[in-house]
């Protein structure tokens, strides 16, 4: 085939152009590989996301105020079989012999770290012969809540104390002295003196505190110094059998031995809980930790810088729940409130009018939930200050005016004056409750002599020896006043009957369903 020489040409030309163009563009990425220049990379990865509020200003503000507690106290020396001298030092003695539960107890306490550093009062064992000398026994954490050194803590962590020495946050330490203990609640103020003004913190208003809500709890765990921890309120009104004041704020912030006493912040930087207690399998955080409310810390504290200890309002009564069975039995619309089983004898209430069988619906127009509420509602109040108190008493509410007295220091229980029964005579059957029962020896009350295991009466723990002192609040003399309450109680529609029961000097209310027909 002929070609035209200015055609090849062309042709020609163009090849040679592409020829090149490719030379030249291998020339600059093999340029790019082998240069001393850097290569050309894509972008890193970049979420552009809303951010999580950090915690760090928080902190950074109130870390000043937080400090360590180290606490001191002459020890009794060890016995030659390692055991402790002294007088039942971590509150064990009157334990049940039960290792597990002793187990429990300590670390739900704070007691048990093998270094002295637990939130609580471990007292060490020396061999030492030299007692002159204070020995470390307990390690937890406080915050101070003036600028004139008086700071709060726990009384499980300076109980065993004679000298404290508190940790400042830059690492100062600093003699102070006890100011006053609170150990209902758990509570007690230390001061340090002649330092300066110190960084403080306030109480927030934990009515305002919601399950849910963020907190940071800042503390001394095992003696490490100022740790920080965050998460949740988890629950609130917790009650772990501490005693008659429980409300605590659960929390699932990491919470350990040696963070007692130490605070629990909101993001504003405000107290809202007092680390006390920990729920623990194992001793470590799992996650469930128990503050006092800063609601009662507030108070407590305050008569505690005021006075050196707690003055409550006393009733006088021994109290228990009101189920659904004794609500029905006494025509109540609900079981709200608390049963009186006992007056003590020169007890406010008792003298008030108070008797044994009166529900305590309310007290000043607020209504009492439980007992444990009429617990805080009464200790709310200062002895001598005279309260309305309304009670349910024959079908009926009634108000009476009761002069509070002041709260013993330990709790006794009212004597109930009763002589052991003799041995029964000729017992007689309530077949419809499954009791046997005959009268006792002064003629108050009937003794229980036998339960039948499959009725009521044993369920709800009536066993042999128990006295049936009333029914419905009426007298109980015999069998037949027992039988005529019966009669009464169906005759007005009730299903069941209130017997008050009486068991090694202490009382109790057992609501009895009886047989319609």
């Amino acid at each position: 085939m002929n070609i035209a020489p200015n055609s090849y040409s062309v042709t020609r030309k163009r090849l040679m152009a592409a020829v090149a163009s490719i030379a030249v563009a291998g020339a600059i990425g093999v340029g790019a590989l082998t240069s001393g220049t850097s290569p050309v990379l894509a972008d890193a990865v970049r979420v552009e996301a809303p951010q999580v509020p950090g915690f760090a200003d928080v902190v950074e503000r109130v870390s000043p105020a937080v400090v360590s507690v180290k606490v001191k106290a002459k020890i009794q020396p060890a016995a030659d079989d390692g055991s402790d001298q002294g007088d039942d030092p971590d509150g064990m003695n009157n334990m049940p012999d039960n290792p597990q539960l002793r187990r429990f107890f300590k670390e739900f306490r704070g007691f048990g770290d093998q270094n002295g550093q637990g939130g609580g009062n471990r007292r060490f064992n020396h061999r030492d012969h030299n007692n002159d000398q204070p020995r470390p026994v307990a390690q937890g954490s406080g915050f101070f809540i003036s600028d004139d050194g008086y700071l709060v803590t726990n009384n499980h962590v300076v109980s065993e104390g004679s000298a404290f020495t508190v940790v400042m946050n830059d690492g100062k330490e600093l003699d102070a002295k006890l100011i006053g203990t609170d150990p209902r609640t758990d509570l007690a103020v230390l001061k340090v003196d002649g330092v300066g003004k110190f960084t403080y913190v306030d109480f927030a208003d934990d009515s305002k505190v919601r399950v849910g809500d963020w907190v940071v709890a800042v503390g001394n765990p095992f003696g490490l110094g100022g740790t920080v921890t965050a998460g949740i309120v988890s629950a609130r009104g917790r009650d772990i059998g501490a005693g008659p004041y429980d409300d605590f704020i659960q929390i699932d912030a990491s919470v350990n031995r040696g963070n007692s006493g130490g605070p629990t912040f909101n993001l504003n930087g405000q107290v809202v809980g007092i680390n006390t207690a920990i729920f623990s399998p194992s001793g470590g955080s799992v996650g469930i930790a128990f503050d006092i409310p800063a609601s009662t810390a507030k108070q407590v504290v305050q008569d505690l810088m005021k006075s050196g200890s707690v003055q409550r309002g006393w009733l006088g009564v021994e109290i228990q729940p009101v189920t659904s069975d004794i609500a029905e039995s006494l025509g109540l619309k609900s079981n709200n409130g608390a049963l009186v089983s006992s007056a003590q004898d020169n007890g406010p209430g008792k003298k008030a009018g108070i008797t044994a069988g009166d529900v305590i619906t309310q007290v000043e127009g607020k209504d009492v939930a439980s007992p444990k509420e009429l617990a805080r509602l009464i200790g709310a109040y200062s002895p001598g200050k005279s309260v309305d108190v309304t009670v349910w008493r024959d079908g009926k509410s009634q108000t009476v005016k009761v002069d509070l007295g002041t709260l013993p220091s330990s709790d006794k229980q009212a004597s109930a004056d009763q002589p052991q029964p003799a041995a029964p005579a000729k017992p007689d059957s309530l077949a419809d409750l499954g009791l046997t029962v005959t009268k006792s020896e002064n003629g108050k009350g009937l003794v229980v002599t036998d339960v039948d295991p499959d009725s009521d009466a044993a369920d709800r723990g009536i066993q042999p020896g128990d006295i049936i002192t009333s029914v419905n609040s009426n007298e109980v003399n015999g069998i037949e006043d027992v039988t005529k309450a019966m009669a009464e109680a169906v005759k007005s529609g009730r299903k069941a009957v209130l017997m008050q029961i009486t068991h090694d000097d202490a009382n109790r209310f057992v609501a009895l369903p009886v047989a319609k027909g």
